[in-house]
């Protein structure tokens, strides 16, 4: 075997000394073993790559695919530019010889050259943009440095970089010889030793930066460190942690929109079992039963509208708000839900009818506008059916009717009573799997208009502020979204929620009833924080309109395995992979199989 001709390097025992002066020999390695395809640095192997070949068009951020590999890999663009009168002289020379090649070949009889023609037509099109002030030219040398462990890593390593490289059609080749030159390079020096230079243009230049990367950016030299967050994931494309925090944001709401199966509630359960570490008070609207076992494993508080003997008043007073305008709020709110039972939105004549009857059963009550009062027993929904059947005014007749299912009829169970819960705690799974289809959009303004009584209260029962941190996730919302008020209530919900120390959470598996409205479009834009999952082909174009997804993330989103997607936050866009540790994943997955194991403990 031919023995490897390489020298060595070495320094003495030299110190820094006090004002820095022989940094270098501080941090430099204590010995340089330089091979022809190789540099052994220390414990650690280094070769360096030249890019020497490159593609005739280039997209923003085109040096992506190598930034995003996930090692060790120092890239160096060094850039020279090209004075004026200098590159348009080279320009002319090199539209002399394409046009005198085109003009032998026409001469000769030959069929033009589809190179030379492109050729000729760019160097035309660069020399009217140079002309005109509208571009220059640079030289420019891109180099790479792969570190590895050892000799047989650093092979593998740089066949990857390769791979990685042609897939954008890069050409790179090994500084065989001239390693060290090319290790000096790639160092923070400024210094070009290695001379391989391209001339580009300043649109492909630009196009370099920023030298984008995967992962969230760390913050700048001089702000302070982040503290707060939870773990949403690993970036698969370099092993990062993505590590987010909702509360730092501009607003606390978040949008989670992903096809059937994606994952979507098993991320915002393991999103909600790390914000409970933080003391953060947590309501979730549940309509098919999934955040029952994390409820139980938690000492949370399970509502579950719909079954029997569970009741809920809608006329019930907010306890310990003493405001004065807590008599008309609940009035407004009680607008709302007569026109989600009456399934449209009331005419005028109604309105007014409905406005009389709610001061009315109140002042029968014996509850006024005088806090002290408050605390009397609240009226009933057959209470206010009645006040509208003893009004004259026919309007009022015709509301009483459109009521009548949800007083007498078959969907009396939820109204017929005084409350029999008043949930509260870290907690509070509001359950609707009990309630029939038609009446779960009803179901979750009910529990939303309870969730918010909570957060909107200056003083909790437990003695914190109102701005104690909330988070209130909504489930499949596309069930309060097909309808009017539904959607206008849920607006308003993510509006204002900001000021009293509050986040949305709103989930759903269909894009569609999001963005087909301005209502559901502003709760998608009233959200900093947007999480989206494996999309469904007949849904990715207006997903990716909405969000103004590239090309690549739409077809990342109809690729991604379960629980991957992207996570969007104003400027900031990275893939991630929800993760869990075994404890997590015994409470979060709702699989039927996995849960079936998690119970028999195999899992």
């Amino acid at each position: 075997m031919a023995a490897v001709l390489s020298r060595v390097l070495r320094r003495g025992p030299r110190v820094a000394t006090a004002d820095g002066g022989d940094l270098a020999a501080a941090v430099a390695p204590a010995a340089v073993e330089v091979g022809p395809r190789w540099l052994r640095l220390g414990d650690g192997y280094a070769a360096t790559l030249i890019v020497t070949g490159y593609p005739a068009e280039v997209g923003a951020a085109w040096l992506e695919p190598l930034l995003a590999w996930p090692g060790r890999l120092d890239l160096a663009l060094h850039i020279d530019p090209v004075p004026v009168p200098v590159a348009a002289a080279r320009l002319r020379t090199q539209r002399a010889k394409l046009e005198s090649s085109r003009r032998a070949d026409n001469n000769a009889g030959k069929l033009a050259d589809p190179y030379v023609e492109a050729a000729a037509d760019d160097a035309g099109e660069l020399a009217g943009r140079l002309a005109r002030g509208e571009a220059k030219l640079f030289k420019v040398g891109l180099y790479l440095t792969v570190h590895a462990a050892s000799e047989p890593e650093l092979v593998v390593a740089c066949a990857q970089v390769k791979a990685a490289a042609a897939s954008t059609l890069l050409d790179l080749q090994p500084a065989t010889w001239r390693q060290l030159q090319g290790w000096t390079t790639t160092l923070p020096l400024g210094v070009d030793n290695l001379g391989m230079t391209r001339t580009l243009d300043t649109a492909a230049l630009a196009a370099s930066f920023p030298l984008a990367g995967p992962d969230l950016p760390a913050p700048l030299p001089g702000e302070p460190a982040r503290t707060g967050g939870v773990l949403y994931g690993v970036n698969p494309d370099s092993q990062g942690v993505i590590w987010w925090d909702r509360w730092a944001c501009e607003n606390h709401n978040s949008v989670v929109l992903a096809r059937s199966g994606a994952g979507k509630s098993y991320f915002v359960k393991t999103e909600i079992l790390r914000s409970l570490y933080q003391g953060v008070h947590i309501a979730v609207i549940d309509p098919e039963d999934e955040y029952l076992r994390l409820a139980g494993a938690v000492g949370g508080t399970v509502v579950r509208l719909g079954a029997a003997g569970v009741k809920v008043n809608p006329f019930d007073l907010p306890s310990g708000d003493t405001r004065a305008d807590v008599l008309t709020r609940r009035g407004l709110f009680l607008h709302t839900l007569i026109s989600v039972l009456a399934a449209t939105n009331l005419p005028p004549g109604e309105r007014a009818a409905l406005d009389r009857a709610i001061l009315a059963v109140y002042r029968a009550a014996g509850i006024t506008a005088d806090p002290a009062t408050h605390h009397r027993r609240a009226p009933l929904l057959a209470d206010l059916a009645a006040a509208l059947d003893a009004d004259a005014d026919p309007a009022a007749r015709v509301l009483a009717a459109r009521l009548a299912p949800w007083v007498v009829g078959s969907f009396k169970d939820m109204f017929d009573g005084h409350s029999t819960h008043r949930p509260d705690g870290h907690l509070v799974v509001w359950s609707l799997r009990h309630l029939p289809d038609e009446v779960r959009g009803v179901g979750t303004l009910v529990a939303l208009d309870h969730i918010w009584r909570t957060v909107d209260r200056p003083q909790h029962p437990t003695g914190t502020s109102s701005q104690a941190r909330r988070l209130v996730v909504v489930d499949e919302a596309w069930l309060l979204m097909r309808q009017d008020a539904g959607a206008a209530f849920l607006y308003r919900m993510a509006k204002a929620s900001r000021k009293r120390g509050a986040g949305l959470c709103v989930i759903t598996q269909d894009a569609a009833d999001m963005l087909c409205t301005e209502l559901g479009e502003a709760v998608i834009a009233n959200a900093a924080t947007q999480i989206l999952l494996r999309q469904a082909d007949s849904a990715i174009d207006a997903v990716g309109r909405a969000f103004g997804l590239t090309g690549g993330e739409k077809r990342l989103l109809l690729s991604a395995e379960r629980g991957q997607g992207l996570l969007l936050s104003g400027a900031h866009r990275t893939r991630f992979e929800s993760v869990a540790s075994p404890a997590e994943h015994a409470l979060a997955t709702t699989s039927p199989g996995r849960v079936l194991k998690v119970d028999q403990g195999l899992e």
